[in-house]
């Protein structure tokens, strides 16, 4: 017999394994580089390296309008990163889930926050003119880890 108490739903949903487990979350305190896969308009994957954050709920690239990656996200929302870890490469995040947010708003102050995390200055200095940030948010569905 299967009972259901609707008052408990919080807790057995606290309950239920994290997706990213707090044992590699430090990889995004790390200047750990993420490989995205996107995929093509014919299925095809396109893979890039990515500096990724993590807000606690979604994992967070950013990128340039137009690039590969942005079309490919745009059309098909499906991605998968791999985190490996700088100081032991036999340890590592994988995690699949799908881009549930775009958008430009805040995408400079992330990319300089960024760029501090990853290259030590405060400002990004890759900038082309006329470029326009923008930030991508995960919603991570399933990981896998090693190490």
């Amino acid at each position: 017999m299967l009972l259901q108490f609707p008052c408990c739903y919080p807790i057995v949903e606290a309950l239920m394994p994290q997706v990213i487990p707090d044992k590699y979350r430090d990889l995004f305190q790390k200047r750990a580089f993420a490989s995205l896969g996107t995929l093509m308009p014919d299925g095809r994957p396109q893979v890039t390296p990515v500096w990724c954050d993590f807000d606690g709920e979604h994992v967070i690239f950013n990128s340039a309008k137009g690039r590969q990656k942005d079309r490919n996200v745009r059309r098909d929302p499906r991605v998968s990163l791999a985190i490996i870890d700088p100081e032991n490469p036999y340890r590592y995040l994988e995690i699949r889930g799908r881009v549930v947010e775009i958008t430009e708003d805040g995408a400079a102050a992330h990319i300089d926050k960024m760029a501090k995390k990853y290259l030590g200055v405060d400002k990004y200095p890759y900038g082309q003119p006329g470029e326009v940030r923008v930030l991508y948010k995960i919603k991570p569905e399933h990981s896998t880890v090693m190490g």
